[in-house]
């Protein structure tokens, strides 16, 4: 399938994709601070560079956009058409990464809560993100803090 737009034209498009302070982050870290939490962001020294981590409570936080990093049943994470062996690579090796990067995290005993992009598009998602941060679940088990009526979650992954 030919592309609507030049090369050079999808170069500076694809260039404008940013990785950090996207509008998803900066919402999660709008409600994060107005419920009292202070964070640093973007700590290189922790594997994935997470997005946002709280020392003080060891809780780490990815605020996933649900197509770059494979949001299984998300309506945003829909495969492209074109150049689809490419995309299907990218997009698996997005997700292995994720959770190598979350398995090292877990390993050293931290908390990791995956906010997905679809979430902070519902308010119910968005204020439930501070008592996420505060609760413990269950050892070794997925918890599912939030789910919005698009099937947008908060997941928090703790080993006990």
């Amino acid at each position: 399938m030919v592309d609507v737009v030049n090369k050079a034209t999808r170069s500076r498009m694809m260039s404008g994709i940013q990785a950090r302070n996207t509008k998803p982050e900066v919402i999660v870290r709008k409600a994060l601070f107005r419920a009292g939490f202070r964070f640093r962001l973007h700590r290189k020294d922790l594997p994935g560079t997470p997005d946002i981590v709280l020392p003080g409570r060891r809780v780490v936080i990815f605020v996933h956009g649900c197509f770059w990093h494979a949001h299984e049943g998300c309506r945003y994470a829909k495969m492209p058409s074109s150049r689809r062996d490419f995309w299907e690579r990218k997009l698996s090796a997005n997700a292995s990464r994720d959770r190598r990067n979350r398995d090292a995290l877990l390993a050293a005993g931290w908390r990791v809560l995956v906010v997905w992009e679809c979430a902070t598009r519902s308010a119910d998602v968005r204020d439930e993100l501070p008592r996420s941060c505060k609760e413990h679940g269950p050892p070794d088990e997925a918890f599912h803090a939030g789910e919005s009526v698009l099937g947008a979650t908060i997941v928090v992954y703790v080993v006990g």
